[in-house]
């Protein structure tokens, strides 16, 4: 039986930091009133493009993994945020990377997308079509935000993170998953004006209305991603205190913190990072598990939990058998070009935008 290791892992973030205490020069906010809902302290915001920040991410973990990326066979990448619809982000990735020839796609899950990445990488393996697949989830979200509405202004940040499926003889990797969406409450977190739904030559470009619901998100999200990780612990066959990490959708801090203690997981078990990064939605886990690694919280052999929840209302869970390396084989001078602007810098455009469009 063939299984999917996880061989390689990168993560790419933009230079530029958006803090409380900057949106607070623009916004009726504070400091105060974002950590105490959130757990979010600060964020980064993107110079580049979604498929830039996927690059690097991929060359990163193509290093760790010890890779050249002609090895690769093929590229999923996650994202709600793509370069463009038509061709695919991926497609671009694949240039950047100089692959001759790769089956490439973009998934869209939303912040769910890169564990349906990983599900979807994995299985292709263990079915003998692909041997080497990366899996990216990068976001550039705030190229979209209304920077005029505090609801959603302060939840998200940029970034990508990327890791290297192998096929392997041994029980390592995506060991059990399971994937679903709540449509019936698809409203609730939704970008509403926005594909073939959206008015042609509508009077504003480019500004898009988040419907952001955070009471029922919350109870919603908590219920799904519980719901899926108790299916596939039962699933794998082990039970919560068997886990050595859980390494959740960093959307918010009350919800991870609600999930770990439905699952009696004590904090030194559970990832999180939001307050460096803010949500970055697809690219949430692949960066928090990079992070995990770095630190040292991913032993050999670790039994990790993953679960998320996104737009749609998208949601899913996967236990991850780790395999024995958790340093890289090597590194990479992978970066993203200088950036000579603040945050506010870069952002004071589409705040002016924003703020003229919603006169």
């Amino acid at each position: 039986m063939r299984y999917a290791n996880i061989s390689g892992w990168g993560k790419c973030l933009p230079p530029a930091e958006l803090s409380n205490d900057d949106l607070s020069t623009f916004l009726d906010t504070s400091d105060d009133w974002i950590q105490s809902r959130t757990g979010i302290r600060t964020r980064r915001i993107a110079h580049v493009n979604t498929s830039d920040m996927a690059t690097v991410a991929a060359r990163h973990a193509l290093a760790a993994a010890g890779l050249e990326p002609g090895d690769i066979d093929g590229i999923i990448q996650a994202t709600a945020s793509p370069d463009s619809l038509v061709p695919s982000a991926a497609s671009a990735v694949q240039r950047n990377l100089g692959i001759a020839s790769a089956a490439v796609f973009d998934l869209n899950a939303a912040c769910t997308g890169f564990l349906y990445g990983l599900s979807v990488g994995s299985a292709l393996i263990r079915a003998g079509s692909l041997n080497r697949v990366l899996v990216i989830g990068a976001e550039r979200l705030t190229h979209y935000l209304d920077w005029t509405r505090r609801d959603t202004a302060v939840l998200f940040g940029d970034g990508a993170g990327a890791v290297v499926l192998e096929a392997s003889d041994a029980p390592v990797g995506l060991l059990a998953d399971k994937l679903g969406c709540d449509a019936d409450a698809r409203d609730i977190l939704a970008v509403p004006d926005s594909g073939t739904c959206r008015t042609r030559f509508a009077h504003v470009d480019g500004l898009f209305e988040v419907n952001f619901e955070g009471q029922e998100i919350f109870k919603r999200a908590v219920r799904g991603m519980g719901e899926a990780a108790a299916f596939v612990l039962e699933q794998a066959g082990v039970s919560p205190k068997h886990i050595d990490l859980l390494l959740p959708h960093q959307a918010n801090v009350r919800i991870i913190e609600t999930l770990a203690k439905k699952m009696a997981l004590p904090p030194e078990k559970v990832m999180i990072n939001i307050a460096d990064y803010g949500n970055t939605s697809a690219a949430t886990v692949p960066i928090a598990l990079c992070e995990a690694l770095e630190q040292g919280r991913v032993r050999p052999g670790a039994l990790l939990l993953t679960a998320a929840f996104g737009a749609g209302l998208t949601w899913g869970a996967g236990v991850i058998r780790w395999g024995e390396r958790v340093t890289p084989l090597g590194h990479s001078d992978a970066a993203l070009p200088p950036c000579e602007h603040s945050a506010l810098q870069l952002l004071a455009p589409a705040i002016e935008g924003c703020r003229q469009a919603n006169r």
